[in-house]
């Protein structure tokens, strides 16, 4: 069956899924001998939270796993002590692995201690437990915030007018970020932050903040935007403000869809380009978090809890897309990611502020099917 032929058959089932990956059970019950895991995830606002979610379960149902585990997901929101009560409920059902967005680098550090003495795998991904027992999967958030300050510096000639977007606050994805970004910012006198706004890590927020600070400036005084997410936004906006697209702002920010698509040079074909969701040849930096590293997780949780060793920390390497290797996938295959495809067009990936960085060869078993609707490779 084609990829084509998959999205007609499980797109409209593509809400369910996201939901259902998001709350209860998304595995059929356990048979006795599966590993009983959990999904502990706080702030769940946007589509990298979806996405990575979708993954996780898809590999928990992909054929290597399927009979090993039975997958639970229970969400806290931005509440540190809900989902401490949580992940001690997890512990006395019987948790064997918990896999742990955490809200707070600290906060869960004891409840953490107490999993980890009654046996428990605990791993944290992409955001960080600071707790030793703990295991971590992530990038290097400070070097996402230096590296892609240091191309907007570099755009921009070492001077201009900056505007920050920045993530959910708290979590030390959004506090590594900023202190690398305004590192780099404050070696450069010439570089201005005129404004800094939260943008929740979500495309919707970012407008409604961008659209606060163009009521007391206008595009004109905005030389340069540094985005953990909304560059697709902040591109569409200029062009729907009737700026050119070969004036568009440089944007240093986010792996979605959406952008990666308008970082296309202008007149590229791209199957179900339509609106500001359409090649532009705009000016980015785009690279994100990482959608699988909940699906890599889960992973080293079983291979962990079959008597492996693992790291303590798995530094997953980052994939920065810019104007120089920018890809555009036909299909959206696995093959084809391998290949280096990196931007999916709009026919198969209909959100633009969907995430892209979904590909890693550590994972075989999660595709764009899994990304999409939770739906493995094999």
């Amino acid at each position: 069956m084609s990829i084509r032929l998959k999205h007609a058959i499980t797109g409209a089932l593509a809400v369910a899924a996201a939901a259902t990956s998001l709350a209860g059970i998304t595995v059929p019950a356990a048979a006795a001998d599966k590993f009983k895991t959990f999904l502990s995830m706080s702030y769940i606002g946007n589509d990298w939270q979806a996405e990575a979610a979708n993954m996780l379960n898809a590999m928990a149902a992909s054929g290597p796993y399927r009979d090993k585990v039975d997958l639970q997901a229970q969400v806290a929101g931005p509440n540190a002590q809900r989902q401490i009560q949580q992940i001690n409920a997890m512990v006395q059902q019987g948790a064997d692995a918990i896999i742990v967005y955490p809200i707070s680098p600290t906060a869960l550090n004891q409840v953490v201690k107490s999993a980890c003495d009654k046996g428990v795998v605990v791993i944290a991904y992409d955001s960080i437990i600071e707790e030793p027992c703990a295991y971590n999967v992530h990038i290097d958030q400070k070097a996402w915030g230096t590296q892609s300050a240091e191309w907007l510096v570099d755009k921009l000639g070492g001077k201009g007018n900056v505007v920050m977007v920045t993530g959910v606050p708290g979590t030390t994805v959004d506090d590594l970020r900023n202190a690398g970004a305004k590192e780099v910012f404050a070696k450069h006198p010439d570089i201005n932050v005129v404004a800094e706004v939260n943008g929740m890590w979500s495309q919707a927020v970012a407008r409604t903040e961008l659209s606060k600070v163009l009521a007391t400036r206008s595009w004109d005084e905005i030389d340069g935007l540094w985005m953990q997410a909304g560059c697709y936004t902040a591109n569409s906006m200029q062009s729907e403000a009737g700026i050119a697209d070969a004036d568009l702002r440089p944007c240093a920010g986010e792996a979605s869809n959406g952008g990666r698509i308008q970082m296309l040079p202008v007149g590229t074909e791209v199957e179900g380009a339509n609106g500001t969701y359409r090649p532009m040849g705009a000016q980015r930096w785009s690279s994100g978090s990482q959608n699988f590293t909940g699906a890599l997780a889960l992973k080293l949780a079983v291979k962990k809890l079959e008597g492996g060793d693992i790291p303590t920390l798995t530094d997953v390497a980052q994939n920065i897309v810019t104007n120089e290797n920018v890809k555009y996938c036909v299909e959206g295959t696995w093959q084809e990611m391998k290949d280096g495809c990196n931007v999916f067009p709009p026919a198969l990936v209909p959100n633009p502020g969907w995430f892209a960085s979904i590909f890693s060869e550590e994972t075989p078993e999660v595709g764009l099917n899994a990304a999409l609707v939770g739906q493995p490779e094999f």
